[in-house]
């Protein structure tokens, strides 16, 4: 009855195994400081100055003591390292096949949802129940922390960086959602809902393109990103066999050589780069004579682009972008409310 109540608001997968590990410690805490401060009052009365206690023979060591403390304080110490690594490495590692992605941008101060199929939500998330989902997050500014306490998830969320997590829903309702990296003057107005629903009901209202919710249904990601792939000129040099610029076609994930000796794979962070930055990464055989939009695009329709440049590709590989670095972007428009 009492572990029901204590674990009332894990709502995800992994969020009962978080909370163990910190039972756990918190019991480990709470046990070697009243062990300590109870040796501590014993030898102050046992030793105090009116004791007439025999203190001739001091005693210096105790070897077997020693090593049987050390021993017993590295077994429990390392045992819980890798009890609590293992979740800690799933959560943050590759997910299962089957994960939905979703897109994440922090800015100040908001959070920008994008789902591939278009919708679009400002600080509210709807997820389908006992779903697998992986969330890749970047920053349009500062550094954020995207946090929901009954997921027992939080990832910082870093400007130029794509990092990701995922987990599965396992609760259906609405929990909330915070920054928890202070992030500027309104970092306490960051915050929104997540909301968990019957996959029935998920599809209704992906079908509905989020009309009832925060949402806004658009066109796709992919043909988002197609639609600046053409509105900005990027079809002239690579959408025709030009030999001014590589081809796209086939370009995700493969082994790309550079003009600098290194190689270098077109994953997310090297797409998203190459964008922005063009002249850090030039492909053997080309000039460096691709515009920078380094302050023309923001994160939103870098991920667009990207997700075009991922269509042109045959095979499709779960790849996450997680963790793999790149420049800055430009900023986007700051506001100091939330807007759509």
């Amino acid at each position: 009855m009492l572990k029901n109540h204590l674990f009332a608001n894990a709502a995800s997968s992994f969020a009962p195994k978080f909370d163990e590990i910190f039972f756990v410690l918190t019991a480990l805490s709470v046990f070697f400081t009243v062990l300590v401060l109870s040796l501590i009052v014993i030898f102050a009365i046992r030793y105090r100055a009116a004791s007439t206690i025999d203190r001739g023979k001091p005693i210096t060591h105790n070897t077997k003591l020693e090593f049987t403390i050390i021993g017993f304080l590295s077994v429990v110490g390392l045992g819980v390292f890798f009890w609590s690594a293992k979740p800690y490495a799933t959560i943050y590692g590759a997910p299962p096949a089957n994960a939905q992605k979703i897109y994440v941008i922090g800015k100040q101060w908001m959070w920008e949802i994008q789902h591939p199929d278009g919708i679009r939500e400002n600080d509210a998330l709807h997820l389908p129940l006992g779903r697998p989902v992986q969330l890749i997050l970047i920053s349009q500014d500062v550094v954020h922390s995207f946090f929901v306490p009954a997921f027992k998830v939080k990832r910082d969320v870093v400007p130029g960086m794509y990092t990701s997590v995922w987990f599965v829903p396992t609760k259906i309702g609405k929990f909330r959602l915070f920054c928890a990296q202070y992030c500027g003057a309104f970092h306490s107005q960051m915050t929104g809902w997540v909301t968990v629903m019957k996959p029935k009901d998920f599809a209704a209202w992906e079908a509905a393109g989020g009309s009832f919710s925060e949402g806004g249904h658009e066109t796709s990601m992919v043909q988002a990103g197609k639609a600046l792939f053409n509105k900005y000129g990027c079809v002239s040099c690579h959408g025709v066999s030009t030999g001014m610029a590589p081809s796209l076609s086939n370009l995700y994930m493969s082994k790309v050589h550079l003009t600098n000796g290194s190689t270098a794979i077109a994953d997310d962070a090297y797409i998203r780069e190459a964008i922005l930055n063009p002249t850090v990464h030039v492909p053997v055989g080309y000039q460096p004579i691709m515009p920078v939009f380094k302050d023309q695009l923001n994160e939103g329709q870098v991920l667009d682009l990207i997700a075009y440049i991922k269509s042109l590709s045959s095979t499709s590989l779960p790849q996450s972008p997680a963790n793999s670095a790149s420049n800055r972007s430009g900023t986007d428009e700051k506001v100091k409310g939330k807007t759509r």
